[in-house]
Formats: C-alpha cells, structure tokens, sequence
C-alpha cells in the first residue's frame, strides 16, 4: 500500500534492514522461544554493526539523522521475527528519545553513542508490581545523598532486564507530591518523579526472568533496587521532571509497537496464503472458498489502513505537530495497529486449521508474541482514555472543523428542546 509513496532512500533502507533480518539464523529463534536463549546480545550488536540502531539520531551520535517516516519502514521488517527481538531492537530508539531529547552532552557521549554503537545495551524500567497502567503511582524511592541518589524499589516486566547494561528509570523524588489523578490521564504534570540512568552494579539486582507466554528470549525479568547509588550527573533532565520526559516516551513507545506489530501479522498472513495456494479440500485450492479467501482480504485491509495510520503519525512526529494532536495519533496508532496484528494472525490460523496450531508452522508463536502487544506501553484501554481525553480538549477548544452542522437541522432553533442538565 505504501510502496508508491517511498522514497528512493526509504526503499534502500528497507532492503538493508530486510537482509539483516535475512541473516537472523533459524536457530535463535527457535533457541529464544524455548528459554534456551535469554538475551541475544549478538543480535543487537549485528543490527549496530549495520549501522541500524537510532536511525533517527544524529550521525554525531551514531545514528543516520532519518525521520520517523524511514524508521517504522525499518521497524515493520524487524516485527517479522517476533516481538521480543523487535523489541530490542527498539529499545536504542526508545530509551535513546530521552537521552537524546532530554539528556547533557556527557550522557549522550557516555550512553547514546556506545548504545548506537552496540557496546552497551539498555532497557526501560517504568512498570512496578502495584502500577502497571498507573504510571504515576510510581513507589521506587530515590533519595539524593550528596553527589547520589539512593534507589530502593523494584521494577517488573522489564523487557532487557537480563542483558542490559543500563536502564532508563524512573523514581519518586518528592514523596510530598499531589498524586496523580486518573480523570486527567494525560494532562497532569505530577512535579515528584524523576528519570535516572541507572547502571548495573551494586544494589542492582535482577533477580527473576519471567517465564512468558510468548515473547520469549528478551530477557525480561523484575529488577530490585537495594539502596542503589545512581551518580547525581545520572539524573535525565531535571529533577521532579520526569513528567515532561514521559509523555515525550509515549510516541516512541508507541509508534514502534504499532509498526512492528504490522510486521509479525504480515509475516503470519503470508504463511497463511502461501499455504492456502497450496492445500485442496473438496477437491480445490481452499484458496478459492470466500471463507478462507474473505479472511485474507479483511487482512489486508487491516494492515494498510494500520499503515497509514501509523506513517500519518510518523509524519506528524517528524514535523513537531501539535504535541497534544501526537499523543492521540502514536495512542491510536498503537491501538489499531496491535489489534489488527491480533485479529490478522488469528485469521492466518484459522486459515491453516489445526495444521496452524502446531510448532510446524511460527504461526502459533505468532499468535503467542501477538497478545503482549496490546498490554505492553501502555494497554489499549489507557489507549482509549488518551485518544478521547485529547479528542476532547482539541474539539471544545477550537470548535468544529469545517462547516458547524448542528444548526442544520429544521428545529434547530427550538432551544427549549436542548436540554443539558
């Protein structure tokens, strides 16, 4: 759907970041969704090698200075290998926003370069045990001492925990703050939390790898923080700032679930056609039967309208739009393009039959990987309540776009039938 509209710079893109995932040996795969494989360091490594990583970050700091248009193109390839190496593959992009956007020019030379360059590797902290959704009800402490802040808490689901050699993380440092409330998800500014570049080291553990139902191999595990002292020159931006720098994260966190998600279901699709070409019943290709074939074009045109919602996005990223318009745009983006993964590898199983619910096809790891991302930053629900919250304040703050057509109607005039109270 796209391919008209790609530049001849963006298709040679996609062609380098196809042949890299080319060269993802079978192996891995199979070793990572078996919990052989905990962290495939090597991988990311490769993907920097290429000079793949951040794409959108400036030459200066390793990466290649391209908009968000290039990066999901980049993105969408990688998602064919499943959520946990997309994953880490995006995880330079997205702990790299905040240091890029937010960090000193020491923290992007000590983290952002080496990160682009695949010699170290990070991940992002943000869910606890009792907040998952409700990121401000944040419970980890950090408490400055001297030239330190001192960490305890924990963080779970941390995708990368097992290998990373940093996390991004974020800590309450002003317990006297007014606490977030829920009725105005995506307007508070909460002046307690702060973010931090966290190494591993003292006081840093992580002391559990979930075992998963899908996205398996990524590592991810629960970290413990035990009076960990963080440098004072590791604070991300300012202090109590962590606000600004979390709704900032919504649209790489977002933007790169909704691209990599088009990805695994187009993987899934094709599986799914290529074996529906090929096997007969009653006589005929089941291609040739509306049931299988009415599924494949509900498909399709599941995955180029997420496309164009998710490069619309893009572009709306890339231009620095309204930053209230960005964050209902990445939230809707994210929204329909995980649910149509969903509903499109669903459909590619149903396709197969029971053949497709078996290890002989990845169709069914597919379908495992394809769950998490309609929970993962941020469920579908939180994506809800921030498209309608922004929906809201755009539309009562500047009024209809276009033509006003609530007088055109033939009693429009009768006020007495408008009732509001």
């Amino acid at each position: 759907m796209l391919e008209p509209l790609l530049t001849a710079e963006q298709r040679t893109l996609r062609d380098e970041v196809r042949a890299f995932v080319k060269s993802v040996p079978r192996q891995l795969l199979l070793d990572m969704d078996a919990d052989r494989v905990r962290y495939p360091r090597e991988y990311v490594q490769e993907a920097a090698r290429r000079k793949l990583l951040g794409l959108r970050f400036p030459p200066q700091w390793g990466g290649r200075g391209l908009p968000w248009t290039s990066e999901v193109v980049a993105i969408e390839e990688v998602g064919v290998l499943g959520t946990s190496l997309a994953c880490l593959y995006c995880l330079p992009s997205i702990v790299g926003e905040a240091i890029a956007v937010f960090g000193t020019h020491a923290q992007k030379e000590k983290y952002l370069r080496p990160t682009l360059e695949g010699k170290l590797t990070c991940a992002e902290a943000l869910t606890e045990p009792r907040g998952g959704s409700d990121f401000f009800g944040t419970t980890t402490q950090a408490r400055r001492d001297g030239n330190a802040y001192v960490l305890n808490g924990q963080k779970r689901f941390v995708v990368g925990a097992e290998g990373a050699d940093y996390f991004l993380v974020y800590a309450r440092t002003d317990p006297q703050a007014r606490p977030h409330q829920a009725s105005n998800v995506s307007g508070v500014r909460d002046r307690g939390i702060s973010a931090f570049l966290v190494e591993r080291g003292p006081g840093v553990d992580v002391e559990y790898v979930y075992g998963l139902m899908g996205t398996r191999g990524g590592g991810t595990g629960r970290i413990y923080f035990r009076d960990a002292r963080v440098p004072a020159e590791n604070l991300l931006g300012r202090e109590n700032g962590a606000a600004d720098i979390f709704y900032r994260m919504m649209v790489p966190e977002r933007l790169t679930s909704a691209a990599g998600a088009v990805g695994l279901a187009r993987a899934a699709l094709e599986v799914a056609v290529r074996y529906s070409d090929r096997r007969k019943a009653f006589g005929a290709a089941i291609r040739t039967f509306e049931g299988v074939s009415f599924k494949v074009a509900d498909s399709i045109t599941l995955l180029d309208a997420a496309r164009g919602l998710i490069h619309a996005t893009a572009h709306a990223a890339d231009i620095d739009a309204d930053a209230s318009r960005v964050r209902r745009l990445v939230s809707e983006a994210k929204k329909f393009a995980t649910e149509a993964a969903w509903t499109v590898v669903n459909h590619a199983m149903q396709i197969m039959g029971g053949i497709g619910y078996t290890d002989v096809y990845p169709v069914e790891r597919l379908l495992r990987d394809a769950r998490l991302i309609m929970i993962w930053t941020g469920t579908n629900e939180i994506m809800d309540l921030v498209i309608q919250h922004e929906y809201y304040k755009e539309l009562l703050g500047r009024g209809p776009a276009g033509r006003d057509v609530e007088p055109d109607a033939a009693q429009a005039e009768r006020g007495e039938e408008k009732v509001y109270e």
